[in-house]
């Protein structure tokens, strides 16, 4: 179809072939092609019942639509900028194959509730693909969890040591998010899947359409009540990448940590030769690419967002050309949040090792058990913010010396308060540290063991 055609004979003469090539989205809204095809088929076969074509055109256009779609699987249909979108595209080669009855196809629809199921038929069927794909990323934390129950790692508050914990309940916290990523992409789906199918231009249609049988038979689970609304509405869009700009900050701030335990003043991991790259010039560096690449692409996702809430913040109704450009952010989004996953999946899975020798020795060079020792204090009926001034006094009297608190002799403590007794080096071990908080929620193993089947069984249910 040539740009010459595609409007009505109100026009006389063709685009300009500069403005022709700003105005079309053909160059990146074939990504909706089989989607597009998916929501025509549906509509011709809805004609056809309600009796606004005959059951054989709608046959006719069902066998055309799905040899065009056939077409463009194969690479043999590769429309290029004088179709000006993925529709005109469609129905053009559709009219080429079918001959005239292809020009029924429109009957009763615009290009505005067209895309409007195209878009929400693709996003339906990409929040799926992805939710799958965080249940993998969370099986790979659950994975390394499971052998890390009772490896401590330094806990660390304002990047400061804090507490010991179990490594185990660190990447739990990640699963949590992940599991919250999960549930909210649900709740975008289902504000998604409502169908503005039949809602026309703006106002609706003369025709006898029924839109319950086109909704019912895309799998949506409702229809748009207003049709103003339905064409010009892209709150899904915007809760889409909302919920995705999340599950890629969740996967920076694990990114970072990865970088951070990686590096030669940590130590706490060593990346494997197949998820790390090199230097051009040092040869003895290994990078972390793919956790830097990861955080570097959340600023993407995230900035996607924000052009799309600039994009809808002053749009009158209905439709406007303005929203053409929701759909490279949102196709952008999407692809970089499922590549993010992937990346992060294989990386936990296969490309991370923790040195266990470097965690242990890590708790237990610095003073993250103060904490207990007041609670040893406090146990034994001395009111804790007591206890609290009194280990603030030790922490700073060792540091002088250049001890640790497992250092300190029995007098010494006892000099600091006569309730401590031998078992107060007990108390201040790392695994006991990490043992002992039991409270429902921490780090204690008991605790860590039943998360990690509490984990494993939502995921199983769901």
């Amino acid at each position: 179809m040539t740009q010459g055609n595609t409007w009505s004979d109100r026009f006389e003469t063709a685009l300009h072939p500069a403005i022709a090539q700003f105005n079309a989205s053909i160059g990146f809204d074939l990504e909706l092609l089989p989607y597009d095809i998916q929501g025509s088929i549906t509509h011709a076969k809805m004609l056809a019942q309600t009796g606004i074509i005959t059951q054989a055109e709608a046959q006719q256009l069902v066998q055309g639509l799905e040899q065009v779609l056939r077409e463009y699987e194969n690479g043999d249909f590769q429309p290029g900028v004088e179709e000006e979108d993925v529709h005109f595209a469609v129905e053009h080669r559709l009219t080429e194959i079918v001959g005239e009855v292809g020009k029924k196809l429109h009957t009763a629809r615009s290009r505005n509730d067209q895309v409007g199921t195209d878009i929400r038929l693709y996003l339906r069927d990409k929040i799926n693909k992805i939710r799958e794909d965080l249940r993998q990323y969370q099986r790979a934390l659950l994975n390394l969890a499971e052998n890390h129950v009772e490896t401590l790692i330094p806990g660390y508050t304002h990047l400061q040591r804090a507490q010991p914990i179990s490594l185990a309940h660190h990447l739990l916290a990640y699963w949590e998010m992940a599991q919250r990523d999960w549930e909210r992409l649900g709740d975008v789906a289902k504000r998604t899947n409502v169908s503005p199918l039949g809602c026309g231009a703006l106002a609706g249609t003369t025709f006898p359409i029924d839109r319950q049988y086109t909704a019912k038979e895309l799998g949506f689970t409702d229809i748009y009540r207003n049709s103003l609304d339905a064409v010009s509405d892209r709150d899904f869009a915007i809760e889409f990448i909302n919920a995705a700009s999340l599950i890629m900050v969740h996967l920076s701030r694990l990114s970072e940590e990865i970088i951070l335990w990686a590096s030669q003043e940590f130590s706490f991991v060593t990346l494997k030769d197949s998820c790390a790259t090199g230097s051009s010039i040092m040869p003895q560096k290994k990078n972390p690419d793919i956790p830097e690449l990861v955080r570097g692409k959340t600023g993407r996702v995230c900035g996607h967002l924000q052009a799309l809430f600039l994009l809808m913040k002053g749009l009158p109704l209905a439709y406007n050309k303005d929203l053409q450009e929701d759909k490279e952010g949102l196709f952008d989004a999407v692809k970089t949040t499922q590549a993010s996953l992937e990346a992060m999946t294989i990386l936990l899975s296969e490309g991370i090792e923790f040195r266990r020798q470097r965690l242990q020795e890590a708790v237990a060079e610095d003073f993250s058990n103060a904490t207990d020792v007041a609670d040893y204090l406090a146990n034994k009926g001395i009111p804790f913010r007591e206890a609290y001034n009194l280990v603030g006094k030790v922490v700073k009297t060792s540091l002088a010396a250049g001890k640790l608190l497992k250092d300190l002799t029995l007098e010494e403590w006892k000099a600091i308060h006569p309730a401590f007794e031998e078992d107060i080096y007990t108390a201040i071990t790392p695994q006991q540290v990490v043992s002992a908080r039991n409270s429902e929620g921490g780090t204690g193993f008991q605790q860590v063991r039943y998360a990690l089947s509490q984990a494993q069984s939502l995921m199983n249910e769901n």
